[in-house]
């Protein structure tokens, strides 16, 4: 090979070639360890007296019990919502023997004898795992009309979707403008065409594959230079100034519904007993984004907080080219025996309002 325009293009094409197949093998681990997980709940729930009746306090105790990164209780119930929504991936484990844990095959070759037929099924069981991730299925689980699913199925893998892609597919509602459509075929050429198909990074790049592989959730994020350097020095800014901060996490992840959001600082005050969430936005306000961090303290009160905790605290720092915006979101508090004592305690809005736009200049 003398030719450098041919050297580069084999490097680049090996390169594709090869991240392409490492990133369907770990998307394929993770849908069969979850499928298989599914699998091992119903199973458990359907044998012995009573354990259906467990309900969710059994997939609480098992998240407890494990202690698996990624494998809360509402993971749990996906991942045994997956099995049933589609029973006919285990016949195909089943003939797969290579691609399962070593002393399962036994178990599955007989079970997938008994396993019920999908109703109007139109892409395959081996289809499904090798080419959607479990990102993909955790959207497509929450559609109940099979024919709707198997749609969004044979689109997905057709026009190589990512994830983003199939969830605002869904919302447009491309099937039911697809079924009113006298030219459904036009309708779907147009979309394909402006769809741009997925790079096997953006397979592994989701929050399944990183709790999977072990690595740090907050990788995933995506964040502006200028916002990654305020959270930076920010983080470092709250816990100088003492008055009980202790740091709890950056971008912490949680699940409310089936949708994962990630808090930007979270910290505890060891002093007012509470915790103390902040969130930063580049850009201009916009009412939605104290409507979100009220969301975030509700969920910490109703999943995190413990008994003898105070009501969490939202600050939400808003950036602007030229000036910064301080807001505290104290929804739920009984503003007169909180409200003061928290202030008292927590960073002054004068002083974080300057922090933040001599940050901003200094960073320009």
């Amino acid at each position: 090979m003398n030719n450098f325009a041919q050297l580069i293009k084999a490097v680049s094409f090996t390169h594709r070639q090869l991240q392409s197949k490492a990133a369907g093998a770990v998307n394929q681990a993770l849908t069969i360890r979850n499928y298989l997980i599914g699998y091992y709940i119903v199973e458990f729930e359907q044998n012995g007296k009573g354990r259906a009746a467990y309900g969710k306090s059994l997939l609480d105790k098992m998240a407890a019990k494990l202690d698996i990164r990624g494998l809360t209780a509402p993971e749990l119930s996906r991942c045994r919502q997956f099995y049933l929504v589609y029973p006919q991936i285990l016949g195909t484990l089943s003939q797969e023997s290579h691609l399962l844990p070593a002393n399962i095959f036994g178990t599955l070759s007989q079970k997938s004898k008994k396993a019920a037929p999908a109703k109007s099924v139109t892409v395959t069981a081996a289809k499904i795992v090798s080419n959607l991730s479990f990102s993909h299925i955790a959207e497509l689980i929450k559609i109940e009309d099979p024919l709707k699913r198997s749609f969004y199925e044979v689109e997905a893998i057709k026009g190589i979707w990512g994830v983003r892609e199939l969830k605002r597919q869904i919302n447009s509602l491309y099937f039911e403008r697809s079924s009113l459509s006298s030219k459904p075929q036009k309708l779907a050429t147009a979309i394909r065409k402006k769809v741009t198909p997925q790079e096997p990074s953006d397979i592994v790049k989701n929050i399944y594959a990183f709790e999977f592989l072990g690595l740090p959730a907050k990788d995933i994020v995506e964040e502006s230079d200028l916002e990654a350097a305020l959270l930076d020095n920010l983080q470092g800014f709250i816990l100088e100034m003492g008055n009980g901060f202790c740091l709890e996490g950056r971008q912490r992840k949680i699940l409310i519904g089936q949708k994962h959001y990630f808090v930007d600082l979270v910290f505890y005050h060891r002093i007012l007993k509470c915790h103390v969430l902040l969130e930063l936005k580049i850009g201009e306000f916009e009412h939605g984004d104290i409507s979100q961090l009220n969301t975030y303290l509700n969920f910490f009160k109703g999943e995190v907080c413990e008994s003898t905790d105070n009501p969490p605290v939202g600050i939400l720092l808003v950036a602007e080219k030229d000036q910064a915006l301080v807001e505290y979101a104290t929804a739920g508090m009984d503003k007169h025996l909180f409200v003061k004592k928290y202030m008292l305690r927590l960073p002054q809005k004068g002083k974080l309002k300057k922090y933040v736009e001599k940050e901003i200049q200094r960073l320009k």
